[in-house]
């Protein structure tokens, strides 16, 4: 397949295969790569506002099946629960908590599954947030 983006002559494309190399990412994301397959991925470190104004949707968009499954069977068994008891008002509690945990439980299941950070600064920002254990 062809480089659609032409960089074949790009004195910056090297042997280098890091598609965030050229992106300025803020001081708050972290970069993690796979050494068996080369992929690297790139997220916050923090709280997930996307995941708490749109629940699982994020997790889909980042091709994370694991966790989005995990929301979706959470937040209907939270959904049942409401239902159940009767409860009129009813609050976001599962919106909430995964806004608080999504990027943590993401940066963990890209571990478990044999990524490591892919340089010093997102070493150091993964370790200082606890999100990496050295």
């Amino acid at each position: 397949m062809q480089d659609p983006f032409n960089r074949q002559n790009d004195p910056n494309n090297g042997d280098d295969q890091d598609p965030f190399s050229n992106l300025p990412l803020p001081p708050n994301f972290a970069k993690v790569v796979n050494k068996e397959n080369g992929q690297i991925r790139a997220a916050k470190v923090g709280v997930s506002w996307t995941t708490l104004w749109f629940g699982p949707i994020p997790a889909a968009m980042r091709g994370d099946w694991y966790n989005f499954a995990l929301m979706i069977v959470l937040d209907l068994i939270y959904a049942m629960g409401v239902s159940m008891l009767g409860l009129q008002i009813t609050l976001p509690v599962p919106a909430i908590i995964f806004g608080l945990i999504y990027n943590l439980m993401y940066f963990r299941h890209l571990f478990n599954i044999g990524y490591e950070p892919a340089d010093e600064h997102s070493k150091e920002l993964l370790s200082q947030s606890r999100y990496w254990k050295n």
